[in-house]
């Protein structure tokens, strides 16, 4: 309790952040997609298909401006990153033209899952050092708290007004975070903390480049482990009304399974930025992925809510561990002070994968094989990322002469 008593203000703005990233999140625009595809008369490959054009453009423009938070500070960059989310939602409420669809898209997920997502990650990370697993894993909680919330309301939301008004609504919450915000950051981190966070170095004691953690075989051995999750915990909330419609249940009924997902998520989020804090990453490294593996052979087969409660809080209890663990392994492998290009490339990387997601298994459904008959594959996919990542990390600590 005196470790957020003491640093309540930069928590809090992250944790704000991270919470307003949700309205740029797949598990946020997926509510919308039987409305969004009964207007423009959209099959799941279509619709997928432009969720993926629209959220593979963000991830390379975040190679870009990624890189912005390591110029400009979190005050300003993270205000106008609002704005612009806002805008967005609004650009979506009086969306017309089906041509434009795609650049909405583009805009929700460079400035939603993209940048404030970014700008909240590289932020906690640069604020502390000691306890940077701890601080993590409570910020990361404004994301779940989103995740629990906001779907199941908007939801409800749109049964009453419409799905339009509901994204009106969102530019109105986001406008209002902003003097919140700047109010939270008008105080800079102590010059103590700033010379802390100078000193944390990576790898060899030195700090990094973003060239030169793209040349570490390091980066590649995790690629699959960065675009894994993101592209198939993504797709299970894009195609989750296609999941309903396969299940026999209703939409609510689904969406009734995403606090189950949170709650997971933030038990899984809080012990292992305690266990980062108390030894280091490379030890969730092997775990991290098995569980979600384990969910999605449970989701293929169950024929019960219960079941599917089951299926879900494993995939939440990967998506925990992986928002500390990949926001603390970068920082301590590659260091801080270039860590927002860095981090940037991750977040890039795992975009990505969140733009294949959709657009692949939509484009399968529509060659006749539903999502759940995906599963068992997924599942599989999973496995052979772990153990690719093992053996990198692994490679990588005994190559720098540091114990496993």
């Amino acid at each position: 309790m005196k470790f957020i008593l003491d640093n309540f203000r930069w928590l809090l703005a992250s944790f704000l952040l991270f919470f307003m990233s949700s309205f740029g999140q797949t598990m946020f625009i997926s509510i919308f997609a039987g409305e969004i595809q009964k207007e423009f008369n959209l099959s799941n490959g279509a619709w997928g298909g432009l969720y993926m054009a629209g959220t593979l453009s963000s991830a390379i423009i975040m190679l870009w401006v990624g890189g912005l938070t390591d110029i400009f500070k979190v005050r300003l960059l993270g205000s106008l990153t609002l704005g612009l989310l806002a805008l967005s939602c609004l650009a979506m409420c009086f969306l017309n033209y089906l041509f434009l669809l795609p650049f909405v898209i583009f805009a929700l997920r460079l400035t939603g899952q993209g940048m404030t997502t970014h700008i909240a990650s590289v932020s906690i990370g640069r604020w502390f050092v000691a306890t940077r697993g701890r601080a993590i894993s409570i910020s990361h909680l404004g994301y779940s708290l989103g995740e629990a919330t906001l779907p199941v309301l908007f939801v409800i939301i749109i049964s009453f007004y419409g799905w339009r008004y509901s994204w009106f609504l969102s530019a109105i919450i986001l406008i209002a975070a902003i003097p919140l915000l700047l109010s939270l950051l008008s105080k800079e981190r102590s010059p103590k903390n700033i010379i802390k966070e100078q000193n944390s170095t990576g790898l060899d004691n030195r700090h990094w480049t973003r060239a030169e953690a793209i040349r570490h075989p390091l980066f590649w051995f995790l690629l699959p482990a960065l675009i894994g999750p993101a592209a198939f915990s993504t797709a299970f909330f894009f195609l989750h009304v296609h999941y309903a419609e396969i299940k026999t249940w209703s939409h609510l009924q689904v969406v009734s399974l995403f606090p189950i997902f949170t709650i997971s998520s933030i038990i899984a989020m809080l012990v292992s930025g305690v266990i980062i804090d108390r030894f280091n990453t490379s030890k969730l490294m092997y775990l991290c992925l098995i569980p979600a593996s384990v969910g999605f052979s449970v989701l293929s087969f169950s024929e019960t809510l219960l079941l599917a409660a089951i299926g879900i809080s494993m995939i939440g209890i990967t998506s925990g561990i992986q928002s500390t663990l990949s926001s603390a392994f970068w920082a301590e492998f590659y260091g801080t002070k270039h860590l927002g290009s860095i981090k940037a490339l991750a977040t890039s990387t795992m975009v990505l994968g969140s733009a294949l997601g959709p657009g692949i298994t939509g484009y399968v459904i529509d060659l006749g094989f539903n999502f759940t008959t995906q599963m068992p594959w997924i599942s599989a996919y999973y496995i052979f990322a772990t153990f690719l990542a093992l053996f990198g990390v692994k490679k990588t600590l005994k190559s720098h002469l540091i114990s496993f």
